[in-house]
């Protein structure tokens, strides 16, 4: 199920900005935050279908998000990601 109002939910919510949108290896720190962050999909499907520059979003930086908006340009990534999502929850379903 897509959370519509994901940044409510966010790991990051509580985070300075500051934080979040920094360089080098910084970066790593601030992708930290985002591990087991429960909106992370949405956060990340946000940050490509508005090709966000700046940041940390969903666990990515803006290198990392450039290279998957190269490969597939006119991707919707809400549609992508929520695909994926949704074909590993069938998956670990249908394994218990």
């Amino acid at each position: 199920m897509w959370v519509e109002d994901w940044a409510l939910r966010a790991a990051c919510k509580n985070e300075q900005p500051d934080q979040l949108f920094v360089r080098g290896a910084e970066q790593n720190k601030a992708k930290m935050v985002c591990t087991g962050c429960p909106v992370r999909t949405e956060c990340l499907a946000e940050a490509l279908d508005n090709q966000i520059e700046w940041g940390v979003w969903g666990g990515m930086t803006e290198r990392e998000r450039r290279a998957l908006l190269r490969r597939r340009p006119a991707a919707s990534w809400r549609k992508v990601l929520e695909t994926a999502r949704d074909r590993e929850t069938e998956q670990v379903s249908v394994e218990a």
